[in-house]
């Protein structure tokens, strides 16, 4: 397989100014491709050596990838900009993936993180009916309040129970100290009012894009697989969230769901990356089956 350094334009949603993207293809003969949303700035070494291996692993298998920067990260031109505006870019990268590899007929979105709330928000943006699946890994839908009963839940009260936490308190360790006054910042956080969003057609933002994921999946045609980690705060948020809200309660049930218990929020052994390799690559033929 011989992979191919890509230029491709998208129109700024912060500046409306052309930026000129660049993408990875790895290319394969199959007719549903892969395409990977990166979420945030990323070294292409280390744990997130994931994308490279994961489009690889899906070209071995005849399933035609490309992986991209969004506007203002790596290689790509313009300023960075946040998730929730990268609409523009996602559809781009699904136009040049098609325009490379002309025989596909559909397309599976997969996204890490804020590149999993990324293409959601992206298709409630713009639906795309050539978008027949989404494999989301630990969906961020991080705010004040939530993420306080989180950490509140699922780090605080762990170390609560920790006879070496209690013994360090009593010595008077800073570090300890500190801990304990960011527990009471959490405890107050948590038990404050959320912030009431509208329920209207606006544009995404920080306040509202958790409320347009969801109206966004709700109204998906396409397959989604989620893959959560056991040993992650931004997945327990998640959880936690379709735990509590009847809605999202139902959208993960309609869901192929993965969760790997023992896993790290950027599935970072080989173990891990073998596992959503396999899921992944999985979920996108039975997509080509359909």
């Amino acid at each position: 397989m011989t992979e191919q350094a890509i230029q491709f334009q998208s129109l700024s949603q912060t500046t409306q100014q052309q930026q000129t993207l660049v993408g990875i293809l790895s290319p394969a003969a199959g007719s549903t491709g892969l395409l990977i949303v990166v979420g945030g700035p990323q070294y292409r070494i280390g744990s997130h050596r994931q994308f490279v291996k994961i489009c690889r692993a899906a070209a071995a298998q005849n399933i035609p990838a490309f992986r991209f920067d969004v506007s203002g990260m790596g290689d790509s031109s313009g300023e960075p900009t946040p998730f929730y505006q990268q609409s523009a870019d996602i559809h781009a990268a699904i136009n040049q993936f098609f325009s490379l590899q002309p025989q596909l007929t559909s397309v599976v979105l997969w996204g890490l993180c804020d590149g999993a709330s990324a293409i959601l928000l992206a298709l409630r943006q713009q639906p795309d009916p050539r978008v027949t699946g989404l494999v989301l890994l630990n969906p961020w839908v991080r705010q004040q309040q939530s993420y306080a009963k989180t950490m509140v839940k699922h780090y605080y009260l762990k170390r609560l129970t920790n006879k070496e936490f209690w013994q360090k308190l009593f010595s008077g360790n800073f570090k300890v100290l500190q801990s304990v006054k960011s527990l009471w910042q959490n405890l107050q956080q948590a038990n404050s009012k959320a912030v009431s969003v509208s329920n209207t057609p606006e544009a995404s933002n920080e306040q509202n894009y958790v409320l347009h994921m969801q109206q966004s999946w709700s109204k998906l045609q396409a397959k989604v697989c989620v893959i959560t980690s056991g040993e992650d705060l931004t997945a327990q948020e998640f959880l936690d969230l379709c735990q509590q809200q009847p809605e999202w309660q139902q959208l993960l049930q309609q869901a192929e769901h993965h969760h790997l218990p023992g896993a790290n929020h950027t599935f970072s052994t080989e173990v891990w990356r073998q596992q959503v390799q396999q899921i992944s690559c999985t979920f996108v033929l039975n997509q080509t089956k359909v």
